[in-house]
């Protein structure tokens, strides 16, 4: 049978013009697509960082604008081709339905990381006691957080494991409050140790009275000590230094003065028998 070349271009050649201008202008559309949705992430994170939006939400959010700007443009440009978007979004569906059931831990890890980002329980620099871990917040990413502990170890934490606990913030507030318990013996006067405390914490440069005054009170009337409860306010910056200041110059006046700082003890009485 001879091949009759000629016949074949006649008949295949519109067609190959036909499908080939279409993939010309789908590669056109794509490419510009492609552009568009570039020029629209750099307006977005121009946007957002004029309104000093923390970075990690600014690159987020400019991240998915790009992605779903860019998947419509791919499915506009198959359109070309005669492909029905509702078959390709089906195709999206049945794929994503697959890796999201292979990757059940991630997808937990990804939507804690966005409820982080979006409602801010938090943010980088804050020390907080986050998934049972202390730290100094040094990244949020979107499936992990990293935190540096006091003696500088560094901490990665899903973020399914925070979001879904309990988050204590010691940043968040600009003061804190300083509660010390102290213990003096039955037979020391109540009064002296509170004047006694008293005249330290006034004296300490970093002591603010807003929202309160110094507060002082017997708490509690334990087996071998009367407790006395300090409560005073400070700024964030200086809660420890306070804090240890406070214990150790409260400890030397009760020395000087006599107060007694009684330690646990048992008394054991022997009986002779005859």
């Amino acid at each position: 049978m001879d091949f009759d070349v000629e016949k074949y271009i006649n008949e295949l050649g519109p067609e190959f013009i036909k499908y080939g201008i279409k993939a010309v202008g789908a590669l056109l559309f794509l490419i510009v697509g492609r552009m568009v949705a570039g020029f629209i992430k750099s307006a977005v994170i121009k946007s957002m960082e004029s309104r000093k939006v923390d970075k990690t939400v600014t690159s987020f959010i400019a991240n998915i604008v790009y992605t779903l700007i860019l998947l419509g443009v791919i499915i506009a440009a198959l359109g070309l081709f005669g492909v029905q978007p509702t078959a390709f979004v089906a195709v999206i569906g049945a794929a994503g339905l697959a890796v999201g059931l292979a990757l059940q831990g991630s997808l937990s890890n990804f939507a804690a990381g966005v409820m982080l980002l979006v409602f801010r329980p938090f943010k980088v620099g804050d020390f907080v006691d986050a998934g049972g871990v202390s730290g100094t917040v040094k990244e949020i990413q979107l499936f992990s957080t990293m935190l540096d502990t006091g003696d500088n170890v560094r901490i990665i934490i899903p973020n399914s494991k925070i979001y879904g606990g309990i988050i204590k913030n010691f940043s968040f507030n600009d003061r804190r409050r300083v509660d010390i318990v102290f213990g003096i013996g039955y037979e020391s006067s109540i009064d002296d140790a509170i004047s006694t405390i008293s005249e330290i914490v006034n004296a300490d440069t970093r002591l603010i009275r807003e929202p309160a005054e110094p507060f002082y009170a017997v708490t509690e009337l334990a087996d071998s000590s009367v407790n006395i409860v300090l409560r005073a306010w400070c700024k964030k910056g200086d809660y420890w230094g306070m804090k240890f200041d406070l214990t150790k110059k409260i400890k030397e006046a009760f020395d000087q003065k006599g107060i007694e700082i009684p330690f646990p003890q048992r008394v054991v009485h022997h009986r002779n028998q005859a």
